[in-house]
């Protein structure tokens, strides 16, 4: 939908309304803005656990539980 033609629908909305859907695009874009920034600040450290998590050394070896499927 083009920027006139959704320009158009609102000036068919009462103004009543009108100030609901300023408000809604407020929202959205106060919402939009905040999404932006909080992930640039939330990105993972490459590395960050290295060295600090295990595997047992039989982690591929078969479990006893699903002999019978096998």
């Amino acid at each position: 939908m083009g920027q006139i033609q959704l320009l158009e629908k609102v000036k068919k909305i009462p103004p009543a309304y009108q100030q609901e859907v300023e408000d809604f695009i407020d929202f959205v874009l106060s919402k939009k803005k905040s999404t932006a920034s909080a992930t640039r600040s939330s990105q993972r450290k490459i590395g960050l656990l290295k060295g600090k998590l295990q595997m047992s050394n039989d982690f591929d070896d078969p479990l006893d539980d699903f002999k019978d499927y096998m």
